[in-house]
């Protein structure tokens, strides 16, 4: 029986900032993932940059299902990382963590926001249409490991008080409890 099985429905989730000792079921998830995911190395550094950078997990009680992250370049806010552990997909455990990141970045003044999703992936790209991305090009041979271009999106006047509507309504579509661990952000 997979973890996700045995878990309660509607689900329970707690987002809380990435530390070191997440890294070993972070690296755990990227390796079940379609594409070549970072190094540990590449971690330990994105974590030590925590001016410009806001990285993630989504934890069911104490098993870690899901990070994300986010880097800060001048007005705009890119989305570098997002990945869920196949057991726990069909949870919204990226939709959670992607409102967590959009508004930590309209928090710390990010005008847009970007990323890269591969083009195969519907379900992303339809979570990001969700939150106000748009496609604007598409980046060739992007995931080379897999022969695959990334389509790039963009949401753009993300401090509009329309945009934190978009987010609240997406939110409020969501089943069961997000906390989010506030502690260091």
């Amino acid at each position: 029986m997979s973890a996700c099985a045995a878990a309660p429905s509607p689900v329970a989730v707690t987002i809380a900032p990435m530390r070191r000792r997440h890294l070993r079921s972070v690296l755990r998830i990227e390796a079940k993932g379609e594409h070549k995911g970072w190094s540990l190395g590449l971690y330990m550094s994105e974590l030590s940059r925590r001016d410009d950078r806001v990285y993630l997990v989504a934890k069911v009680g104490s098993s870690v299902v899901g990070f994300a992250g986010l880097l800060f370049a001048g007005p705009d806010g890119h989305v570098t990382t997002i990945a869920v552990d196949p057991a726990w997909r069909q949870h919204r455990i990226a939709t959670r963590m992607m409102l967590v990141l959009a508004r930590k970045a309209v928090e710390r003044g990010a005008e847009a926001l970007t990323l890269e999703v591969a083009t195969s992936n519907l379900a992303g790209q339809a979570l990001y249409r969700r939150l106000g991305f748009a496609p604007a090009g598409v980046r060739k041979n992007y995931y080379a490991e897999m022969g695959e271009d990334a389509l790039v999106m963009w949401a753009h006047d993300v401090q509009a008080a329309d945009y934190s509507e978009r987010l609240t309504a997406v939110e409020a579509g969501i089943e069961g409890v997000t906390t989010i661990e506030a502690v260091g952000w």
